[in-house]
């Protein structure tokens, strides 16, 4: 069964919460960002960004950028900007985006858990990116985001949650992109207790929905602080790694599309014609098409849009990767005819999240890559098999909304 209790969260005092909130470190770039914090000095990207404040040249892996992360953090609570809670808390997380909801518990999960595999993964990671999280997490001696988990819904779970949101919250904020936060202390003991217990006892699971790096990113430096301290009991704070758990029953997962830099040298046509093989390949015309069933894809060219509907005998229907629709395009397609073996490192295809919407995928052609795919989202469903089985599902599989907002708590370490 999972692990997972109360910690003391630093996070904003009350009245600066809706200045402090912002964006994953990873969603956006430096120039993004730093338009983003312009005329907020107190905003969370000072942090989980802190290369925006160091000269432009910087190097965003740069000692001196995490060195500025933690400088900055404790500015925060010289300033009153951050307070530390006195006590262990967990703390229910809603929120609101396009009026559809998502309600968490944001506490900590074990180190151990994550090798155990009681937590499952369902995508591989890259140590290059790792290593950025790892260095952050360590220098500034904190989880500074939390990873975002799913579990299989449960009842008592739900009844002590829906019993705290009748309360009232600590932070009731709305963010520059429109999602509304919506955050409950639950630092009574009873309570505690009774969730903490209703997790060990029932919860056998917890699956990461986003986070690969920065679980993996925060198991290590854990494990190093382990090795640091060889006399360790467990209990130490190091030891757990922060998170947000989520129903399953709550999740929703967007399409993550594909943009190629050339058709491998082929004409469109010829390309087309090779498409077809594995593909009913149907002209839409100028009008987007997003798919509308699994194993359908939009294609966006040059000349518009196409509608593509994988042949009979393509994939494998019972096995859990095989069929996954990006599973299916890259070993019909984009492999096979683009060339593109390995989309983890292949330079010539890049990836666009949902939120972006299509018109993000014809700005991308228009501005010089070749092709665009648009792709039925997994679901819930298939992410839980496929980890449940053990298996990966090939690199961005899965793109959440909401993202989860970063600086309304952090776990010292």
């Amino acid at each position: 069964m999972a692990v997972f209790r109360p910690f003391r969260a630093v996070r904003p005092a009350k009245e600066y919460a809706a200045g402090v909130i912002s964006l994953p470190y990873d969603v956006m770039s430096r120039q993004e960002a730093a338009e983003m914090a312009q005329g907020k000095p107190y905003n969370y990207l000072h942090i989980c960004r802190s290369e925006i404040d160091l000269p432009k040249q910087r190097n965003p892996y740069d000692p001196e950028v995490y060195k500025k992360a933690k400088s900055n953090i404790q500015e925060f609570l010289n300033k009153g900007v951050f307070i530390r809670d006195r006590v262990p808390a967990f703390y229910v997380y809603r929120e609101i985006m396009n009026g559809r909801a998502q309600t968490g518990l944001v506490g900590c999960a074990s180190i151990d858990d994550y090798q155990n595999d009681i937590i499952k993964k369902h995508e591989k990671t890259r140590y290059e990116k790792e290593v950025d999280r790892i260095n952050h997490f360590d220098v500034c001696n904190a989880d500074t985001e939390p990873v975002f988990f799913t579990y299989k819904d449960n009842a008592d779970l739900a009844a002590m949650i829906a019993k705290v949101v009748t309360r009232e919250p600590e932070y009731d904020i709305t963010d520059d992109q429109g999602v509304q936060h919506i955050l409950w202390v639950v630092n009574d003991p009873v309570e505690r207790e009774k969730i903490q217990t209703i997790i060990a006892e029932q919860i056998p699971y917890f699956y990461i929905a986003d986070g690969h790096h920065r679980s993996a990113s925060a198991v290590k430096v854990g494990l190093k602080r382990r090795s640091q301290n060889p006399g360790y009991t467990g209990e130490e704070e190091f030891n757990y790694f922060m998170a947000v758990i989520f129903p399953d029953t709550d999740m929703a997962i967007l399409d993550y599309n594909r943009v190629v830099r050339d058709l491998n040298g082929l004409p469109v046509e010829m390309f087309l014609e090779k498409v077809s093989e594995k593909f009913e390949v149907e002209k839409i015309g100028e009008e987007a098409y997003r798919p509308e069933a699994p194993h359908t894809f939009g294609m966006y060219l040059d000349d518009g849009w196409y509608k593509l509907i994988a042949k009979e005998g393509t994939y494998d229907a019972e096995d859990p990767i095989a069929s996954l629709d990006v599973s299916i395009l890259q070993e019909n397609l984009l492999a096979p005819i683009l060339g593109i073996g390995d989309p983890r490192s292949d330079q010539r295809i890049d990836f666009v999240g949902g939120i972006r919407g299509l018109g993000e995928l014809e700005r991308r052609v228009k501005k010089g890559m070749s092709a665009g795919f648009a792709i039925y989202p997994v679901d819930i469903a298939q992410l839980i098999a496929v980890a449940d089985a053990g298996m990966l599902m090939p690199p961005k599989s899965t793109w959440f909304e909401p993202k989860l907002g970063s600086g309304l708590f952090i776990h010292e370490l």
